[in-house]
């Protein structure tokens, strides 16, 4: 089987479960967003009693000898646009699935959904670096291209995070009002002023990706653990109750801070679990939680 048809066969699999999220998304919190905020000229007809004089076009009208009105139509689009974070510390996971895996996952369903619902979406991935990115498309072409993408076996070539690169970036790049959403464990800095500023023009979503390793480690003695980003290493006591204990407290800490902190400047918080199942997980989202 060649690598096409495998995708193929994986967005198969992938179409009923993108097809409940589509429903969700646009029926849910966020259906308000699909009534589009912008407005294209098609054209003029004559003027009816009860118009607005002010959608006169006057340059017809003198041509024809009696009123013309413009006529908009609403754009009901919706972009949508992912932005993957790949670096090191994503390739963690307690389980079978690791947090980029997940991320991915969440990423195909959103890709076809978008798709289902004829929203264009478009990509961002990084890690130290931007790795690759593509605007807002739509049709089945688009769809393929990114699942392609998606697909492919990431391993970081740059310590660190790009996040904040990627935010800026994704402000330069999308021209209307776009769902945003990022996907990332957020275990880096300097990210937030340009998060707040994507916020004043688009609606985004922070994505944390958790894993139960987060709040309690496994009790097997004193392990050696190693930081993925910069190589340094230590010993743990696993087997000991205070420090499973503050290792429960930290871990609280940092998601009510990355929560308090998306809010305030304007973004939605959304933790997924890597051992959690994605459509329940993202349907439940869009479809039954109040904005913030």
């Amino acid at each position: 089987m060649d690598k096409r048809t495998a995708l193929s066969k994986k967005a198969r699999l992938l179409h009923l479960s993108a097809l409940s999220l589509a429903e969700g998304m646009k029926n849910g919190a966020f259906h308000s967003l699909y009534k589009g905020d912008g407005i294209e000229f098609r054209g003029v007809r004559e003027y009816l009693k009860g118009d607005d004089v002010r959608a006169i076009d006057w340059n017809v009208t003198a041509r024809m000898g009696h009123p013309y009105v413009k006529v908009f139509e609403e754009d009901k689009e919706l972009d949508v646009f992912i932005i993957i974070d790949t670096s090191r510390s994503m390739l963690s996971g307690s389980g079978t699935v690791t947090r980029l895996e997940k991320a991915m996952e969440c990423a195909s369903l959103l890709t076809l959904a978008s798709y289902h619902n004829t929203s264009p979406v478009g990509a961002v991935l990084f890690d130290g670096k931007i790795r690759f990115s593509c605007p807002p498309k739509s049709g089945h072409e688009q769809v393929m291209f990114l699942l392609s993408q998606f697909e492919k076996d990431y391993k970081s070539e740059e310590n660190g995070s790009a996040l904040d690169n990627a935010l800026l970036g994704a402000g330069r790049l999308l021209k209307k009002r776009t769902l945003v959403m990022v996907f990332s464990d957020f275990r880096t800095s300097g990210w937030l002023d340009s998060f707040a500023r994507l916020c004043t023009k688009h609606d985004v979503v922070a994505v944390r990706i958790e894993d139960p390793s987060d709040e309690k480690l496994p009790a097997v003695g004193a392990i050696q653990f190693k930081d993925m980003e910069s190589n340094y290493s230590c010993f743990l006591p696993t087997s000991s109750s205070s420090f499973q204990k503050e290792w429960a407290k930290a871990n609280q800490l940092r998601v009510e801070s990355w929560k308090y902190e998306c809010m305030r400047h304007g973004g939605i918080p959304l933790a997924v679990n890597t051992q959690e199942d994605s459509l329940h997980e993202l349907y439940n989202f869009f479809s039954k939680r109040e904005r913030v």
